[in-house]
């Protein structure tokens, strides 16, 4: 069969994916190693190696002498050939991290965004805070790119905010491209729990494959991670799980209806009632548990994080006390390993995949 160029550029860029991707989770690994666990032929692993070798972002790390057969080739992940900055957009806040090729978040900040800030106030402030980083550490010429995890409804594929909530000034921004220009630097565009998702995902490994992470910070929302790929959804919106009616005669929401989780949580939350805002939260968290059967569930957001006890507490009881057949239909229960730079973080890691990920394929 004739094989155009776009194939064969996508196909040995796949198998560099696939490589790359064992790579970030073992310390040290030969070509037999990767032949095993990806089912390339070591004659195909050996050019793969040859060309992220030549790359700089995979290096020899000496021979191996077994007793029987053979000295092995050994190979390490070089974590500092490349770099990534990664944003986290909130209702206050800016943060950002830097991270390295592993996704190990290296340096971390945050600072007040103004009250009401346009899209112009939020581009200086991130190109004030790269311009810092970019002094105090040697990665020019390695940075790959800024990813930039933001308030939803968006468009991930066109890299516009449709219509965030509660924010007056974020009408159908193409945010993507607008950054791009100002920071003269690659940008990728994602909601900001479907970045966090993305980072618990790289620190798990294979065995997260069903799973939602769950973020409280100025509103609520859901990233969601199925079959061991994200989930967007057919126009790029899914996780808008705030957004979710738990009382049909409740308070209003800003995204127009009436009782929605997010309403009702916040409302107990700003009457200082963190049981009762927890307990709403955590009945979400088994409707999503009935309809989507997930494996994990992971606590993330700065205003949950304050009182991350509570709200693991609340939503294990909950999955004990309301899932039917608990005992079978087992949910992990944990805060996020990353406090509160997930979102930046997976912004980060979202950039680096899209250069060494699996293209077409990618689970970001």
């Amino acid at each position: 069969m004739h094989r155009t160029a776009a194939d064969l550029t996508f196909l040995r860029d796949y198998n560099e994916a696939l490589v790359m991707a064992l790579a970030r989770t073992m310390r040290t690994f030969e070509r037999g190693t990767v032949s095993d666990a990806t089912g390339l032929t070591p004659q195909a692993v050996s050019k793969v190696l040859a060309r992220l070798v030549e790359e700089g972002v995979v290096a020899a790390a000496g021979v191996r002498r077994p007793a029987i057969g053979k000295p092995a080739g050994v190979y390490e992940l070089v974590a500092a050939s490349r770099y990534a900055i990664g944003a986290h957009v909130s209702r206050r806040t800016l943060r950002l991290v830097l991270t390295d090729l592993a996704g190990a978040v290296l340096w971390s900040a945050v600072t007040p965004l103004p009250a009401d800030f346009t899209p112009g106030q939020l581009v200086d402030r991130m190109a004030e805070m790269i311009s810092a980083v970019r002094a105090a550490h040697d990665i020019d010429g390695r940075l790959t790119g800024v990813g930039i995890g933001m308030i939803g409804p968006l468009d991930h594929a066109a890299g516009t905010v449709r219509d965030a909530h509660r924010m007056r000034h974020w009408h159908d921004v193409p945010l993507a491209d607008f950054a791009a220009d100002a920071l003269a630097l690659p940008v990728h565009l994602d909601k900001d729990v479907t970045a966090g998702v993305t980072a618990e995902a790289w620190r798990r490994g294979a065995a997260f494959r069903d799973a939602a992470l769950i973020m409280v910070e100025s509103g609520v929302g859901a990233g969601l991670w199925l079959g061991g790929a994200t989930h967007r959804g057919a126009h790029t919106n899914a996780g808008e799980f705030g957004h979710t009616v738990v009382a049909m005669d409740g308070p209003p929401c800003v995204c127009g209806r009436r009782g929605c989780l997010e309403a009702v949580h916040d409302l107990a939350a700003a009457a200082g009632d963190i049981d009762r805002a927890a307990a709403v939260l955590a009945v979400g968290v088994v409707n999503l548990l009935q309809t989507l059967d997930l494996a994990h569930v992971v606590l993330a957001g700065a205003d949950l994080l304050r009182h991350g006890e509570v709200y693991a507490r609340a939503v294990a009881e909950a999955i004990r006390t309301q899932v039917p057949r608990a005992d079978w239909l087992t949910v992990e229960v944990t805060l996020s390993s990353l406090g509160e730079d997930v979102i930046a973080a997976g912004a980060a890691m979202q950039v680096l995949d899209a250069r060494y990920g699996l293209p077409g394929l990618a689970p970001l």
